[in-house]
């Protein structure tokens, strides 16, 4: 906002404030006339002393206010610590706990707030009262809310991303609590096959200089169950400390006896419902993890031409977006050839034939002739396709089945065989074996390119953009092998799944997820379920053979059969072949399901289906769903289809979907960028040694290591300082999760670190004003008579209006900017400031208590959610009117209707005037850097205002920092003598600060001259220069240098006021009157 313009008040003889001229003056709080000293006395030493601190005080805060406006984009990585911080005390929690486990809230708080004691205890004391847990039943009428919490990674370790999961469904879990309603919240982990076997198989070898194929599978399953024992708690700890009010009592994991049954029954019934068959296609393939994946779990990277790129288990970097032309010789001796371009040239080894489009007039005279393979010396049969576009490459494509979908088609089209040359492994396996047997794929690229320039066939390469598919487990280039595999048809879900959002039964929030979601079900394909894992779900399902007479019916892979169990299998088999069961042997498959597939059950499995239990009927399906839109086709989606086809019913109704979470710097968070953040770093603070230490515990190969090593030095060179768990909370509330990808820095939570200590300084003070005989009254019975009781209540009312109407929109943002601008700018800023003066007065000290306790009550409670430690820990030692329940978790939530009669928009309006006089009064002071001193002060203003600024003159005086207030009526010559500046609030309202005897003109003038000039030469670093040859500023720079236009305007202006006044000039001009400035 600009600064106020100043004005002069140049007059020929002082004159008592009580004495205006033309019109009556009111003088707050007391009647009008008491007459204004000529000067103001001298100051004694300490009174000096106090306000050279004063003045020193409010250097630095301009100094710091200025170092924001003008600091630009700054460097790419921070060097300092973060702003606002310095070392803190530390202060434990060292009192017993009462026998119930309760904290000892008799004893007195600490000076500062101290996150470490502000925390302690409270967590356990919640769980041992079982408030996590809802009660067994549900009055008639209640409500109920379930959800369940996204399962992470048994072996892994919350980030920041699963904090902003978790402290967004808190805030909705205890909001709801606290509204009366059963609230179930279930925890679980996921036993998460890939990433886990993963994690073991690198430890084993960098441990024990073991592989995996070393152990037998039952070993391996041992070693990877001692892991989950050592490092699965880890999560529950860090869940724990993040506050999250979850039902312990139904901790799920999705490899317990009880999910087990129930990934295995919906196997079952999936597969006799026609759904779930075995096929041999081909299959997106990771030779890093030698396990077929799903094509959501394929990242697209896009090349723009040659790119080199480190692939797992190769030597060296290998370069994409090169396509390569070598030429097919024509069998027939005539000295005819075929170019084929591709960008895959060691697949050549696999290609059977060679396919032209039938009208292109290039190949024509080819058509039905074949094509002698350089190596192996094969015929290959140049085929038509209609599917053959001429103008790519060179219009002729080689066909290779084995490694390509499109390919795979137009072969099965013409009755062309399949060959597979490239392993599991992602070596060379060309038929009858040969010179690039066992041969890194990529290695052996550049043989076959050498070896058909060799033969003379190689025609050249030329820059390709291409997109390229990754592994998003292991960043290794995906292959496309054909395997035997069980898939899952999709479609008829999809359909269900997709009506049930265009239907409006399934919302997803933000709405702009659902045309994604539309095109992704019209565009579904069968999933493949098979992974070629040992840690997970083995797959229900058994081939058969017979031990005796008699042999299975005749298919490629024999006969399979699926049941819950092997004796339930091998009945099955019984029927089927009509045969004893005994002659049967039975063959699990040694493959486990996706990870996705037992994930995607959860919602219902965790309450115990497929058993119709209590938890089931009750709290099935759930309400909403709260995670990351990444995961929307990786798990959103496939709950759903699974969801309405096992269980007929849609498991949720609701899905917030939370943006990317990056660093600072916007960049993804990972591990070997050394960006990933503990949460529980941030919450107990670390030292950059402590940092770099648990680096090594993660398992890094040592180039990530080095990397990562270096990223956290640059980027938290002095450690993450200790914020608190309340802070991390709302930091990440405050987040908009329904935009654009959101960027979290530590220094947003230590700025809520400092809004946590603001709330603590001001509920001491409100314990202090209301002593210990204070006997409170229940908050929402108040009715309020003191103007500025009446402004902060109805501004109380409009934060829980609001906070309200934003929780029940799933816009936890919006919630916690209603409770933090109310406590820090209604409350903290400008109520208490008002109170101190009030609570000296008998007549009001009263009616002051109480609006402070209502306040502080309603205001913890209001916070709750957001900041659970910090509530309790206050709101315990607030004295409450009977009945009060035990703990803050379970005091009802502030109701905006039962609040209405608080509302007062008249009020609201006229202290909104009253703080634009305070705003002027404030930058006059600043512009002349008053310190301590309160100097009289005089508003021009309409009839109608002054009534509501007397009755608000306290607290004008209180905030604006100010003496004696006079009031003077619209279009009155404000003749106050020499001495006095003005600046004016609006188009019908004029503040006037005296300066008499705090102001010395000419030292004062220097200062601002030597102010404007800093400023100024700051203004032309910027490139706005003012003046006739005024230049554009440097992009990025316009909001720096617009503040420092204003500033300069305002300090011109306070020069002109200092100016001693001129000669007479034409009596039609009135100096004196600021309108006629």
């Amino acid at each position: 906002m600009a600064a106020p313009a100043l004005a002069r008040v140049l007059t020929a003889a002082p004159r008592a404030l009580g004495s205006p001229v033309g019109g009556r003056a009111r003088c707050s709080g007391v009647p009008p006339g008491p007459p204004l000293p000529p000067a103001a006395p001298p100051w004694d030493p300490p009174e000096r002393a106090r306000l050279r601190a004063r003045e020193h005080k409010e250097k630095r805060q301009r100094q710091r206010r200025e170092r924001a406006a003008l600091g630009g984009a700054g460097p790419q990585v921070p060097t300092a610590p973060p702003k606002g911080w310095t070392p803190k005390t530390v202060v434990e929690y060292q009192h017993p706990v009462d026998p119930d486990g309760k904290k000892a809230t008799g004893v007195a708080l600490p000076p500062a707030y101290s996150p470490r004691y502000v925390e302690a205890a409270w967590y356990s004391w919640w769980e041992q009262q079982g408030l996590f847990t809802p009660p067994a039943s549900v009055p008639g009428g209640g409500q109920v809310l379930s959800l369940v919490l996204p399962p992470p990674n048994v072996t892994g370790s919350l980030h920041l991303g699963h904090a902003l999961t978790v402290a967004l469904q808190d805030a909705l879990v205890r909001w709801r609590r606290m509204q009366g309603w059963s609230v179930l919240w279930v925890p679980g982990t996921d036993h998460a096959g890939i990433a886990t076997q993963a994690m073991v198989e690198r430890w084993l070898w960098q441990q024990r200089g073991l592989r995996r194929q070393d152990l037998t599978r039952s070993e391996f399953l041992e070693e990877v169950w001692t892991w989950k024992q050592r490092h699965g708690d880890e999560i529950l700890r860090q869940l724990r400390a993040l506050g999250a009010s979850l039902d312990w009592s139904r901790c799920a994991f999705t490899m317990d006896p009880g999910f087990s049954r129930a990934v295995a029954e919906a196997f079952v019934r999936l597969h006799e419902a026609g759904l779930i068959h075995r096929d041999r296609c081909l299959v997106t393939w990771s030779c890093a993890l030698r396990s077929a994946l799903a094509d959501v779990e394929v990242e697209p990277r896009a090349l723009t031409g040659p790119t080199a790129l480190r692939v797992p288990g190769c030597p060296q970097p290998v370069t994409f977006g090169v396509l390569v032309t070598f030429a097919y010789p024509v069998e027939g001796g005539d000295g005819l050839e075929l170019p084929v371009a591709t960008t895959r040239p060691e697949t050549m080894l696999g290609d059977v034939a060679v396919a032209v489009h039938p009208d292109d007039p290039r190949y024509m005279h080819l058509h039905g002739r074949h094509l002698r393979h350089p190596f192996t010396g094969q015929l290959l049969p140049v085929v038509t396709d209609p599917t053959v576009e001429p103008a790519r490459g060179t219009g002729a494509v080689k066909v290779t089945p084995g490694h390509s979908s499109p390919d795979l088609a137009l072969a099965r089209a013409h009755g062309l065989p399949v060959l597979s040359v490239i392993g599991d492994d992602g070596t060379m396996c060309p038929p009858g074996g040969g010179w690039l047997q066992g041969i890194h794929r990529f290695v052996a690229r550049e043989k076959v390119m050498a070896a058909l320039a060799e033969r003379g066939l190689y025609r050249g390469a030329q820059d390709h953009a291409m997109t390229l598919p990754m592994c998003s487990r292991s960043g290794d280039v995906i292959e496309y092998l054909l395997k035997s595999q069980w898939f899952l048809r999709c479609r008829e879900m999809a359909e269900r799944a997709r009506e049930a959002v265009t239907s409006g039964r399934l919302q997803l929030i933000p709405k702009f997820h659902e045309k994604n979601w539309k095109t992704w079900m019209d565009n579904i394909g069968d999933w493949c379920l098979s992974r070629q894992l040992w840690w997970g779900h083995r797959v229900p399902a058994y081939r058969v053979g017979v031990s005796s007479a008699g042999s299975p019916p005749e298919h490629p892979e024999g006969l399979w059969v699926v049941g819950r169990s092997e004796a339930e299998a091998r009945a099955a088999a019984a029927r089927t072949l009509r045969c004893p069961p005994g002659e049967l042997q039975l063959q699990q498959d040694p493959d486990v399901l996706d990870t996705w597939f037992s994930s995607a059950l959860f919602p219902f499995a965790a309450l115990g289906w497929p058993e119709e239990t209590p938890d089931l009927q009750r709290f099935y399906p759930t309400n909403v769903l709260e995670t990351g839109s990444d995961l929307l086709f990786f798990w959103v989606a496939r709950m759903v289809m699974l969801g309405q086809q096992l269980t007929g019913r849609l498991p949720f109704s609701q899905v917030l979907l939370h943006s990317l979470v990056r660093d600072a710097h916007g960049r993804k968070m990972s591990k070997s960028l050394g960006n990933v953040i503990d949460p529980c770093d941030i919450i107990a603070g670390a030292s950059l040694q402590e940092l770099q230490e648990r680096l090594h515990h993660r398992l890094l190969d040592p180039h990530e290591l080095t990397v990562a090593t270096e990223g956290q030095r640059r980027q938290f060179p002095h450690g993450i300082p200790e914020c608190g768990t309340d802070a991390l909370r709302m930091a990440l509330c405050s987040h908009n999760v329904h935009g654009d990808d959101i960027r979290l820095d530590v220094g947003t939570a230590l700025s809520y670190r400092h809004f946590c200590n603001k709330i603590w300084n001001a509920v001491k003070f409100v314990l202090a004003a209301l002593g210990p005989d204070f006997v409170p009254q229940p908050p929402e019975e108040m009715v309020p008579q003191h103007p500025m009781d009446r402004w902060v209540l109805s501004r109380l009312v409009q934060a829980v209006s609001e906070c309200g109407r934003r929780m029940e929109a799933l816009e936890v943002h919006g919630a916690i900017a209603a409770v933090h601008h109310f406590w820090l700018r209604s409350f903290c800023d400008v109520y208490l400031e008002t109170a101190k003066p009030t609570l000296r007065h008998p007549a009001t000290a009263a009616e002051t208590r109480r609006t402070l306790l209502s306040c502080a009550e309603l205001g913890l409670r209001l916070l709750a959610p957001f900041a659970p430690f910090l509530g309790e820990e206050l709101w315990q030692r607030l004295p409450r009117a009977p009945p009060a329940p035990p703990t803050l978790c379970l005091a009802p939530f502030p109701d905006a209707a039962r609040l209405a009669h608080w509302r007062c928009p008249k009020v609201e309006a006229e202290v909104a005037a009253m703080q634009e006089v305070v705003r002027t009064a404030r930058a006059l002071r600043d512009t002349f850097r008053l310190g301590a001193a309160r100097p009289p002060v005089a508003v021009r203003c309409a009839a109608e205002a002054q009534d509501s600024l007397a009755a608000l003159g306290p607290a004008l005086q209180a905030l604006a920092q100010v003496g004696p207030l006079q009031l003077l009526p619209q279009g009155a010559e404000p003749d106050l003598g020499p001495g006095w500046v003005g600046a004016p609030t609006g188009p019908d309202t004029h503040v006037y600060l005296c300066l008499r005897g705090l102001v010395e003109p000419a030292a004062a003038q220097a200062q601002l001259r030597a102010r404007s000039r800093g400023l100024q030469r700051r203004l032309e670093t910027l490139g706005g220069t003012q003046g006739s040859g005024e230049s554009p500023p440097r992009p990025g720079t316009q909001q720096q240098v617009a503040i420092l236009r204003s500033e300069l305007a305002r300090l011109a202006q306070a020069l002109e006021a200092l100016d001693p006044p001129g000669p007479p000039e034409d009596p039609g001009v009135r100096r004196g009157d600021p309108g006629s400035q």
